[in-house]
């Protein structure tokens, strides 16, 4: 396959590709607007031709004609398979295990893959304060694997200690005597690499590192001693016809790429 020089192709672009081919094989996305939909929509077009996104707004096989700008954009409801109420996504569709995927993004992830959404610093007085979890919680318990997108990796971003645990992932929910139904998180896809885990009990450690990058960078710019795979694996630069996807049929305008 043809391949775009590096310094052609923008982050956006990089960790939109990287994500849509850990979609293989799956089939039930929870995806968020941004990077996801980017992500699952190049899925769609390339490695998992069956895939159907879930938003939640309560979209379910949504097939919109253009990207939607947020997760209650009427074109979502256009040509979708089903518009379910709130309590119907949330205690039927996810509490109900039929989530194969769900997509988060965070501030700050520590090793077990619990996440922070709420705030940067002291929380009496932040000096950021983040959205929050939203769906966050839910969609960390109940699916069976949750992928991360990070822009940022440097190690205020991947902490040993979160400032704030606004999504805990089952290592940490086990340990307050909750059983969540899914694996948590197994795939951190960032500008350096790719980090995974199998599940309840492993850290995440790094499998795979961007051409250019080394195994010291990443290491380097995660705030614990992270653990490194036997073998690590080069990823794939994105190809001329993901590309083209991405930028001619999928997001034209530039909604979300940058």
């Amino acid at each position: 396959m043809t391949t775009i020089a590096p310094d052609t192709i923008t982050s956006s672009e990089l960790l939109s590709v990287v994500a849509s081919r850990e979609l293989a094989a799956r089939r039930t996305v929870f995806a968020g607007i941004g990077l996801p939909t980017l992500a699952t929509e190049l899925a769609h077009l390339t490695v998992a031709p069956e895939i159907e996104v879930v938003y939640e707004s309560g979209v379910c096989g949504a097939h919109p004609s253009h990207l939607p700008e947020t997760i209650a954009d009427a074109v979502l409801i256009t040509g979708a398979e089903a518009v379910l109420s709130m309590p119907t996504l949330f205690g039927c569709v996810l509490q109900g295990g039929h989530i194969d995927v769900g997509f988060l993004g965070a501030a700050q992830i520590d090793r077990w893959g619990s996440l922070n959404t709420s705030v940067i610093g002291d929380w009496n007085s932040p000096s950021v304060r983040l959205p929050g979890s939203g769906g966050g919680i839910e969609v960390m318990a109940n699916s069976r694997e949750v992928f991360v997108v990070m822009r940022r990796h440097n190690p205020r971003s991947f902490t040993e200690t979160l400032d704030f645990c606004t999504t805990p992932g089952p290592d940490r929910a086990l340990a307050e005597g909750i059983r969540p139904l899914g694996a948590g998180v197994t795939r951190v896809i960032t500008e350096l690499g790719i980090l995974a885990r199998a599940g309840v009990g492993e850290e995440l450690r790094l499998v795979a590192v961007h051409p250019g990058v080394t195994v010291e960078q990443v290491r380097a710019a995660t705030g614990w001693d992270l653990e490194v795979a036997d073998t690590v694996a080069t990823v794939p630069p994105p190809t001329s016809a993901e590309l083209r996807l991405l930028r001619e049929d999928i997001d034209p305008e530039r909604v979300y790429l940058r």
